[in-house]
């Protein structure tokens, strides 16, 4: 980021440009998120971090936000820039009750003096420390955090490129490191916002490009943002029809667990199969049958082994079918040419024998979690996540989908993935049954096994928080079926 920043100056960008740039990217990125607009009290430090988040507030109250701001040092202190944009955000909201030190009017007392309206958001911006701070926190930068944190049970904190006492390179946290709802990095992702032990702190990722500063040479790691997925699902032609967005042979359900099959298959029409196949059990044929969607084909087998011969284009095993019938399944997962996801009991199966997924015969796609890739990868537990799906890739010839709160995208070969959506209300169950659709269907729209997982992991998370911010759910209350409701809004947003 540094050298970026130098190469920026050396062709004449100003620092100004940059801020502006910055802070009305973050801007846009909070009316995403909070599409109605409520209130923002910015925590301000004295450097650069402070002058972005000032610009982002100027332009929110162009957008109808009501801005507070906190400044942690008198404000003769600012940098002349942020000094500047902190004027400029007074003029933008007419000066009248808008800056007051942190001591004087205790952000804590000021909230909880309003009641907002119904939908109205709360948000803080810490706009304390930028990049070139690291831990320990001191004096009243520390004691802001601490605001910052105690008020986060009834406002959003926004981060401005990173939490305030979070070390950017390590992921290294201080004791009183500001925990962020969401994090809104600038330029290029940092190392340290995606190490396992950030998560907590960094919260939901949103990357803010800016056009004059570029990374001099790519890493081994990217973030999976909207810009980088957009080009992977091409328009579909007027001439299409269905034989085009594939044929989509879904293993899943035993007795018990046929919800696992539905959503599966939902998952795979939402995601634009051209058709969906529902391979069940005789004993459950009728039950899953009669509450089957019209669009889903359901058919009854006796033996997996015997789908070998089916004309299907793209599998999708493993949600909900048990272990009983283990051997024929492993048949299924070895001998199939064409592509597969594999999912749940398809991987705990998988897991007995590893040596399966070294003799199949066509492109795999996993999407473990952390106890399922445990079983099919022993000693990943040491490990951490990025690590392990690297291994893990380097020993078989696969694609990984990890999932987690920062879900990880690999395949040999291929930059590190790091999902970017989603929110805590996707840990229920069925999130999975419907990903394992979704991934199948983009598989069917060929889409490589990489592509697909990390369009897949997008889309679901990008429709789960939709069906928050834009909808009714909660992270309480949110179900894989509102996920579903929401993933053509997803795939929206990728045009």
């Amino acid at each position: 980021m540094r050298a970026a920043e130098e190469a920026a100056f050396a062709r004449g960008v100003s620092a100004e440009e940059l801020m502006e740039e910055a802070g009305a990217g973050i801007a846009r990125a909070l009316i995403e998120f909070f599409p109605r607009p409520g209130r923002c009290i910015v925590f301000a430090g004295k450097g650069h971090n402070a002058g972005d988040a000032f610009v982002a507030a100027r332009w929110l109250a162009q957008a109808g936000w009501k801005i507070e701001t906190r400044l942690v040092f008198p404000e003769q202190d600012l940098g002349a820039l942020t000094r500047e944009k902190l004027r400029e955000l007074e003029s933008a909201q007419g000066g009248r009750g808008l800056c007051a030190p942190m001591e004087a009017t205790p952000a804590i007392g000021a909230i909880g003096a309003q009641r907002p309206l119904p939908h109205s958001p709360t948000i803080i911006l810490d706009g304390l420390l930028g990049l070139g701070a690291h831990p320990p926190l001191r004096g009243p930068i520390r004691a802001a955090c601490r605001e910052i944190n105690a008020l986060r049970g009834r406002a959003q904190v926004i981060a401005i490129d990173l939490p305030t006492g979070l070390d950017g390179d390590t992921g290294a946290a201080d004791d009183d490191c500001a925990i962020a709802d969401f994090t809104i990095t600038v330029g290029c992702a940092k190392t340290g916002l995606v190490a396992d032990a950030a998560i907590d702190f960094v919260g939901r990722l949103e990357l803010v490009q800016l056009s004059e500063l570029q990374p001099s040479e790519p890493g081994d790691a990217e973030l999976a943002t909207l810009e980088v997925l957009r080009d992977l699902l091409p328009r579909r032609k007027y001439s299409a029809y269905k034989n085009k967005f594939g044929r989509i042979g879904i293993v899943a359900g035993s007795r018990g667990f046929t919800g696992a099959a539905h959503l599966c298959s939902l998952g795979a029409l939402r995601a634009g199969a051209g058709l969906v196949e529902l391979f069940v059990p005789e004993e459950i044929y009728e039950i899953v049958a009669s509450a089957a969607a019209p669009e889903v084909m359901v058919k009854p087998v006796k033996s997996y082994a015997d789908l070998l011969e089916e004309p299907v284009d793209v599998w999708a095993i493993g949600p909900g079918i048990g272990k009983s019938r283990a051997a024929e399944v492993r048949a299924l997962l070895r001998d199939a040419a064409q592509p597969m996801v594999i999912d749940a009991d398809g991987l705990n199966i998988l897991g007995e024998e590893m040596e399966t997924l070294k003799e199949s015969r066509g492109p795999r796609l996993l999407t473990p979690h952390p106890g399922e890739m445990k079983r099919i990868f022993p000693g990943s537990e040491k490990m951490g996540r990025a690590e392990t799906a690297r291994k893990f890739c380097q020993e078989y010839a696969v694609a990984l989908l990890l999932k987690g709160s920062r879900t990880i995208v690999a395949e040999a070969n291929r930059p590190l993935s790091y999902n970017t959506t989603g929110n805590p209300g996707m840990a229920t169950g069925g999130m999975g049954d419907v990903l394992t659709g979704v991934c199948g269907a983009l598989l069917g729209a060929k889409l490589s096994p990489y592509d697909a997982a990390r369009l897949g992991a997008w889309l679901c998370g990008r429709a789960a928080e939709l069906a928050i911010f834009n909808g009714d759910a909660s992270e309480e209350s949110l179900l894989p079926t509102d996920v579903l409701d929401h993933l053509g809004s997803a795939f929206q947003e990728l045009r």
